[in-house]
């Protein structure tokens, strides 16, 4: 484990940025950047677009270590170069920003009101992938559209349990359960989460820790007990499909919780801006993002 790293993850001042669309997400995202669906025909084109698009934002000069403490990535960019170094190695060596990759393989059907994570299938060569790239941790979502007991249990039970795996493969799990930002009983399931989390966190052995990727709450700091946990690293949100001036605004009203959002860092970067009105905009998402992490 690199210490400098963890420090830099525990203390710094930033956020994290979410670069790891999936085949799920790309589609959308690459849509919102000015890509339509028409302009690709394959999964492979598609990457390669998405690759274009991740690889213009990381070597803007505003997207550095200064404001932006890490970067989650799709697995697929760990085998990926950015200005002909591993995708992983520029975001450290280059800008100071530390690599996490997303290891889940997408959600399994509804039941119980949430959506498991599918089973994992190739975790322990990513894992060892990572290893070698040099990766931090790594993260995993799970998706809960309702206040349901059984369901949240079954979600945090999974989580756990991958999340001991990759403890033991050297790096620093993300635990995703994301809350439906639009449910009517958004508040009862982020009280189930928490409880359930609380209850689960003794679990990891001492002198490790996890960290938390959580819905912004309905209740301000409502998850400052998970936050000051001796177990937990770091919480950060994400947007959770808010607008970016939304999602700066609730989250700044949550002491010592930092952002990892994915739209809302990206949003208004177009595909044909010229390269100042892209660094531009992005500079702006970064300040805004950075300004309302540090609350």
């Amino acid at each position: 484990m690199d210490q400098e790293q963890w420090a830099r993850i525990a203390d710094g001042s930033g956020f994290l940025a979410a670069l790891d669309q999936s085949g799920g997400s790309t589609p959308k995202a690459l849509r919102l950047y000015g890509v339509p669906e028409t302009a690709y025909s394959t999964d492979a084109e598609m990457f390669d677009l998405m690759h274009e698009f991740r690889e213009r934002i990381i070597t803007a000069p505003p997207f550095d270590g200064s404001r932006v403490l890490g970067a989650i990535l799709f697995e697929q960019t760990m085998g990926r170069d950015v200005a002909g170094i591993a995708t992983p190695t520029y975001l450290w060596e280059r800008r100071h920003v530390v690599p996490f990759v997303k290891v889940d393989e997408g959600l399994a059907e509804e039941k119980d009101g949430v959506q498991l994570m599918k089973p994992f299938t190739k975790l322990g060569s990513v894992l060892e992938r990572a290893g070698n790239h040099g990766v931090f941790g790594t993260k995993m979502r799970s998706f809960i559209r309702a206040a349901d007991r059984a369901g949240i249990a079954a979600v945090l039970d999974q989580q756990f349990a991958y999340a001991a795996e990759i403890l033991d493969a050297g790096l620093v799990p993300i635990l995703e359960p994301e809350v439906d930002i639009t449910i009517s009983d958004k508040a009862d399931a982020e009280e189930l989460l928490k409880r359930g989390i609380l209850e689960r966190l003794p679990s990891i052995d001492e002198g490790r820790r996890v960290m938390l990727k959580l819905s912004i709450p309905s209740e301000d700091d409502f998850y400052g007990e998970l936050i000051t946990h001796p177990k937990v690293l770091r919480v950060v949100a994400l947007s959770g499909g808010y607008s970016q001036r939304d999602a700066d605004a609730r989250l700044a009203r949550n002491h010592h919780l930092i952002a990892s959002f994915s739209r809302a860092l990206t949003e208004g970067l177009r595909r044909d801006q010229t390269d100042d009105d892209f660094d531009e905009t992005l500079d702006a998402s970064i300040a805004n993002i950075y300004q309302a992490s540090k609350s």
